[in-house]
């Protein structure tokens, strides 16, 4: 405690301000349950992670994908999710993964978007359709589109939960301690009594700016029960090379973040110590289209693309990976792939044409008709050229290299790393190669058959899919070329919880008082997502499994 403030005890504390948090906290509260809410960064960032994301949500069998023609099931989700997650270690660490596997899938397909639409919640009409596989029916991807961006992106969905805190804020059953850094759980007889750290000296730093660690005084309080909601990795690069699987092929020495600096995985940790067990460490989602941010919010700074099928994607000596690597189709997959060439980068080669159709950015910022909810600029999209964002990373962005002609791009290309590892003849080759394939309806280059077979859903004929044409037919140009990076992102491992979010031991008891919520759970289960995510599943997960924390600390507290 500081000098001179009084003991407090609550009913529940929540650490961690981020979306899972938040959503913890509002249950408790609505439960009339006295919450404490402790982050270490200013109040600046409340929200966390998922005010910086483009708000995508997975869903089954909504009204939106039933307007698109799209046919879905729970049935068809379970499939894809069980192909996707490639649980096998199921009599262990997947163990509970699994089970909040099916708890998921079951409220995708059912109160998820009923629960959300009565916040305040609505969607982008036309439904993305995020990781399509590339593998037979069983294996990894979205048979459908699921991917249901929120009208507003991240901020979107943050709005309506910080809107149920700030109001428990005012009527006294919330209080809220920015700058309260955790060092330690209390326990007591084996169960979890309350926290301990640091207050950390007030800052006025932007949202996502790296704000200092200097100690001004200690904090101590006590409560029935604590529901750590912290995050990942994702900003901890020692860490996520620490515990990179060696199925991924050497971890990358250079990666840009996909998050800011305090997404630190400090509470794991401390969390482990405290008794919890934490699981499947070596699962992990990396993005692999990763482009520097020529405006950085935090060091290395990455910005994901959301491609179209369409670009052609070449390794960084200029070898066009093989099936199913396509843009979209298999993250880790492709991160893989890339990983084993011994270079951490990679290539797209693309035209205008398909820029102006398929590019867009990941991220809150980044779309800000979206997130501004802007129908006249949504709009806009469909106009000749690229988005506003798009085209400010072209003219401004160092990863990106724009030519009339093959040899000025291979040029720029080879200049850009100072490796001179792209020969011109190869390069040519290759899409000429793919050019050909054009020529009748059918081909043999899977990639082609995917762009066809993608413009048969209407949002992608629409919005997300160019017509499929020829890479170096002048009239499509110029050409571009996009050095894509790897940009850390998710923990899909975590605390393992069972069904009610309470933490787990070693040997698989239940630690009295103690929850867990969000990336710092595996977003449920410690890892409710196996070894990949179907995309929409993040945020998804931070919202269903703090809600079950938050009810059921709420009846264990009451």
């Amino acid at each position: 405690m500081t000098k001179g403030e009084a003991w407090m005890e609550f009913d529940v504390i929540v650490v961690g301000a981020g979306l899972a948090g938040l959503t913890a906290t509002a249950e408790l509260a609505d439960a009339g349950r006295k919450v404490l809410l402790v982050d270490q960064e200013p109040e600046a960032s409340f929200g966390g992670q998922a005010w910086w994301s483009f708000g995508g949500l997975f869903l089954i069998d909504s009204p939106e994908q039933r307007r698109m023609g799209i046919k879905d099931s729970k049935e068809l989700a379970w499939q894809d999710w069980l192909g996707a997650a490639g649980f096998d270690r199921t009599g262990d660490e997947d163990y509970w993964g699994l089970k909040w596997a099916k708890a998921y899938v079951d409220f995708a397909a059912g109160e998820k978007r009923e629960w959300l639409a009565k916040m305040g919640v609505k969607f982008f009409p036309v439904v993305g359709w995020a990781e399509r596989g590339g593998y037979l029916a069983e294996g990894h991807g979205n048979s459908v589109p699921r991917f249901h961006i929120v009208w507003g992106t991240g901020p979107g969905i943050v709005a309506p939960f910080e809107r149920r805190v700030r109001e428990h804020m005012k009527n006294g059953l919330v209080e809220y301690r920015p700058r309260h850094q955790v060092d330690g759980l209390l326990t007591q007889g084996g169960a979890v009594t309350g926290i301990h750290g640091s207050i950390l000296e007030p800052s006025n730093v932007a949202r996502g700016e790296v704000s200092s660690r200097n100690k001004i005084g200690d904090f101590t309080y006590n409560a029935k029960a604590v529901i750590v909601t912290s995050g990942g990795i994702g900003g901890n690069h020692e860490l996520i090379r620490k515990n990179w699987p060696e199925r991924l092929g050497e971890a990358p020495q250079d990666m840009l973040s996909g998050v800011p600096e305090h997404v630190d995985g400090r509470m794991l940790a401390i969390t482990e110590q405290a008794g919890g067990r934490l699981v499947n460490r070596d699962r992990m989602w990396h993005y692999t289209e990763g482009i520097k941010n020529w405006s950085p919010v935090w060091k290395r700074h990455g910005i994901r693309i959301l491609p179209g099928p369409s670009s052609l994607w070449f390794d960084a000596t200029g070898k066009r990976f093989p099936a199913p690597n396509f843009p979209g189709f298999d993250t880790l997959g492709t991160l893989e792939t890339i990983q084993k060439t011994g270079y951490s980068y990679s290539w797209f080669i693309l035209t205008q044409k398909i820029i102006e159709k398929e590019f867009a950015l990941s991220g809150s910022e980044q779309n800000p008709d979206l997130t501004g909810k802007s129908i006249p600029q949504v709009l806009s999209r469909v106009k000749k050229g690229a988005t506003a964002p798009v085209q400010a990373f072209m003219d401004k962005g160092e990863d990106f290299i724009v030519a009339d002609n093959l040899p000025d791009l291979v040029s720029g290309m080879n200049e850009l790393t100072g490796e001179n590892l792209i020969d011109l003849k190869e390069i040519e080759r290759q899409i000429a190669a793919r050019d050909r394939q054009l020529d009748n309806t059918f081909t043999k280059d899977l990639q082609v058959t995917a762009m066809r077979g993608a413009r048969n859903y209407r949002g992608d004929r629409l919005i997300r899919v160019a017509a499929p044409h020829k890479i170096l037919d002048p009239k499509n140009g110029p050409l571009i070329a996009v050095r894509l990076n790897i940009v850390s992102r998710k923990t899909l491992g975590g605390l393992q919880t069972d069904l009610s979010s309470r933490v787990l031991n070693d040997a698989g008891q239940p630690i009295p008082g103690l929850y867990a919520a969000g990336e710092v759970a595996g977003f449920g289960g410690g890892g409710v997502h196996g070894y990949r995510s179907l995309e929409g599943t993040f945020l998804g997960g931070c919202l269903f499994s703090g809600r079950v924390a938050g009810r059921a600390a709420a009846e264990f507290s009451g």
